[in-house]
């Protein structure tokens, strides 16, 4: 019968052990010193080595040709017999998720009290999965694990010791705990290319790096993919080959990918899916595989090497290094991890993935900021040498105020910004109004407008003002609501609402900001500051405090985001 992969080369010895040196230094020393505890809490992901070195911890202590450093031969009888998990007085195995009630704890517990079957053997209490035992099973254990028999050693693995710490919280202070390390790609695949030599196979190097990308630091997963690959045809193990195995998405799609992104195409979203699935690929797994290619993306971008990358894949994110910035990648990872838990749950995983690229394809990009300011200054630059008062239309049109329209455009990459205006449109009255309250009120709207052009955040400020008393040459205006910041703001550009009103009136016209409530309407309530509000004056006052910022989000048609 053949054995497979995974418990053939399972370790024999402390040394073999992959990654986990700091556990095995101290599991060793503790046998050649004779300093063995009486219970041990092994914790890490799983395939990483727990109950191997629980078995190997067992070898040792019971190994008749045992070396000194601690190592057992690992060929010896009783060595062989606890390696392979067969019958044995002195080393018993229990998997917690089968036994895991009162009744198997107190069983357990009375075993514990009888000798080991020869004179300086130790019996050995190897519980997997422990975190399935239940509350009252820990309870039944405690007093034996604080005061074991001579002889006695119990070793807990598991893959969730924040569950052994709810549930029994006294239990882990009478262990010594270790924790065990994720295998990396480069690790898994060295252990790969001996477990081949020793078959006297080969694979390609692809092959071994989708294999332990996979194995997600699980080196039992990573030789169990290998003995399905082998399993599944004869001569090398090709990348195309272990990609048909596990369903993976070929390197070409995720270039396509990257293609629709970077070059904004939504409408090629559904038809790389209909690949995907007539491909017969796993749309979770492609959704993982494209997390890591731009965590890889992100790391190439920054400087850092990634590991785990085939050539053909390598050599797509190098052509896609310039292509699409950092912050963009970095953007389209947090949508996917807020997203993760749906992909992976929902019914539909068509329709999530198809909703998640095209929200990656259809993302705005990020601006560089210098580039905005610069842009932005040389805008005002230009905007003061050319005047900046624009003139009036003739008069007498029929219009009070002349319609305005400003197109700005999005900029579609960091790279090549849109030039800022050189100046803003011209937009002003066609006819004076005549010098009242009432024909202002009346007008107000219009010159809002008007405000707006040379500046949206003028035109806003305005849009929450309403006139309340005209006393040439004073304009007495009052906020429709109190805003401390609207208020500072108007001071500070009142010398541009004075030239607007002046050019209205055909006289020059001050304004003055006074309290109160405008005319007809009640003393309106204090308002409630809400997260929402506590935020836009805050992105107000931060474009109140730079001009520049402000002409360059203008004319950019920019949204500044906290």
């Amino acid at each position: 019968m053949t054995i497979a992969l995974a418990r053939r080369y399972r370790p024999k010895r402390f040394s073999d052990l992959v990654v986990q040196d700091h556990v095995a230094a101290v599991l060793r020393g503790a046998v050649s010193r004779s300093r063995v505890g009486h219970g041990y809490l092994l914790t890490g992901p799983r395939g990483v080595g727990k109950t191997t070195a629980a078995r190997i911890l067992a070898m040792a202590l019971n190994c008749a040709r045992r070396d000194p450093s601690g190592e057992p031969c690992g060929e010896c009888e009783n060595c062989l017999r606890i390696w392979n998990g067969s019958a044995n007085l002195d080393v018993i195995e229990i998997d917690a998720a089968s036994n895991r009630g009162v009744d198997d704890a107190r069983d357990l517990r009375e075993r514990a009290m009888y000798a080991a079957s020869r004179e300086g053997h130790y019996k050995v209490y190897i519980i997997d999965e422990a975190h399935m035992l239940t509350r009252e099973a820990w309870n039944a254990l405690l007093k034996i694990l604080e005061e074991p028999p001579p002889g006695v050693v119990f070793v807990f693995a598991t893959t969730e010791p924040q569950k052994i710490a709810t549930s029994a919280a006294p239990v882990m202070s009478r262990l010594q705990r270790f924790d065990f390390r994720r295998i990396g790609p480069g690790a898994i695949r060295d252990r790969l290319r001996q477990v081949l030599s020793a078959e006297g196979l080969a694979a390609d190097e692809d092959a071994l790096t989708l294999i332990a990308r996979h194995a997600d630091g699980g080196m039992r997963d990573a030789l169990s993919v290998l003995d399905q690959c082998l399993s599944f045809g004869e001569g090398t193990v090709t990348a195309e080959l272990v990609r048909e195995v596990l369903g993976l998405a070929d390197d070409e799609l995720y270039d396509e990918l990257l293609r629709l992104v970077v070059e904004r195409q939504p409408g090629a979203v559904f038809s790389l899916v209909d690949r995907l699935c007539d491909a017969g690929v796993d749309l979770s797994e492609f959704m993982a595989g494209a997390a890591e290619m731009l965590r890889a993306l992100l790391m190439l971008q920054l400087g850092a090497e990634p590991d785990g990358l085939t050539e053909a894949l390598r050599g797509t994110l190098e052509s896609y290094r310039e292509r699409l910035a950092p912050g963009d990648a970095l953007r389209m990872l947090r949508l996917l991890a807020e997203d993760e838990t749906n992909i992976r749950r929902t019914v539909n995983p068509r329709l999530a993935v198809e909703t998640m690229l095209l929200r990656w394809a259809m993302l705005d990009r990020v601006v560089d900021l210098e580039q905005v300011l610069e842009a932005g200054k040389r805008g005002s630059r230009q905007a003061g040498k050319q005047g900046a008062s624009p003139q009036a239309p003739a008069e007498g049109s029929g219009a009070t105020y002349a319609e305005t329209s400003v197109t700005r455009s999005r900029p579609r990459s960091p790279e090549a910004p849109p030039s800022v205006p050189a100046s803003p449109p011209s937009a002003s009255p066609t006819a004076k109004l005549v010098p009242s309250i009432e024909a202002i009120r009346a007008g107000w709207p219009a010159i809002v407008v008007v405000a707006r052009v040379q500046s949206r955040f003028l035109g806003e400020l305005l849009a929450e003002v309403e006139p309340a008393e005209l006393v040439l040459p004073w304009l007495n205006v009052m906020l429709r609501e109190p805003n401390q910041l609207f208020a500072e703001r108007l001071e500070k550009e009142a010398a541009k609402v004075e030239e607007i009103l002046s050019r209205s009136l055909g006289q020059p016209v001050r304004l003055r900001l006074v309290s109160g409530s405008p005319s007809g309407t009640p003393e309106p309530k204090p308002r409630r500051m809400s997260d929402t509000s506590i935020k836009a004056d805050r992105l107000r006052e931060f474009r109140a405090k730079d001009p520049a910022l402000d002409t360059a989000a203008d004319a950019l048609d920019l949204e500044i985001v906290d």
